[in-house]
């Protein structure tokens, strides 16, 4: 049997080299290792928050780049349509303008009824494809001059017009959808110098004789009527 010695208490085994306080905030290191994932928990939060902030304002940039490049396109794209559309018009107009020298044979040809046979489908053939790319003729007898449409080649006077007025068509106009290809060269007349004040006397007589007339109409039946003999 082993004796113990009495006076001696039990202590944990403490290696070599340590001091018997060594072992005390080994106790205790338990406890300090579970808040340190907390603080990380947290801090990884925060860096997370940050990075998602970071990429959604890369995205609304990147959004807007994109926005307004689409935008760029579609005015570019309606840009070249327009221009694509003007140089068509351009185009056609010029075509149509070299052939008001022909179409006005065929109507000179058309007054003196030389147009007749063959020639008369072909001239006739013209016309329709020309009507059909947009050509339009105008200026009749009688119309109001204009002088954005007309241009006038000779000039008169005449008792029985009111404004200036297309008397004549010495060569009709042509017109492109808006555009004018050639105005219409026409023939005018103007009223004449004295007219208008003539007719605004003879207005004015014929107005101060019935307003006379209506007076003693008046002054007749105020007195009873006229006296009789």
């Amino acid at each position: 049997m082993t004796e113990e010695t009495p006076g001696f208490d039990e202590k944990p085994d403490v290696p070599s080299g340590a001091t018997p306080d060594d072992a005390e905030p080994q106790a205790a290191s338990p406890s300090g290792e579970g808040a340190a994932p907390a603080g990380d928990a947290s801090a990884q939060s925060a860096g997370l928050t940050a990075q998602l902030d970071q990429v959604r304002t890369a995205l609304g940039e990147r959004t807007a780049d994109l926005q307004r490049l689409q935008a760029e396109y579609q005015n570019y794209r309606r840009r070249v349509d327009r221009d694509r559309v003007t140089v068509k018009e351009i185009a056609v107009a010029n075509l149509l303008s070299e052939l008001l020298p022909v179409l006005d044979d065929i109507g000179r040809a058309r007054e003196h009824g030389e147009l007749v046979g063959g020639f008369k489908s072909v001239a006739e053939s013209l016309e329709t494809v020309a009507a059909k790319m947009g050509l339009q003729q105008f200026g009749k007898e009688g119309e109001p001059f204009d002088p954005t449409i007309h241009e006038a080649l000779m000039h008169s006077y005449a008792p029985d017009v009111t404004e200036t007025t297309c008397v004549a068509i010495l060569q009709p106009g042509y017109r492109f959808g808006e555009r004018t290809i050639r105005p219409a060269r026409v023939a005018v007349a103007e009223p004449q110098p004295g007219a208008q004040t003539v007719k605004a006397d003879e207005a004015e007589t014929s107005t101060g004789a019935s307003g006379a007339s209506g007076a003693s109409a008046a002054d007749d039946k105020e007195s009873g009527g006229p006296d009789e003999g």
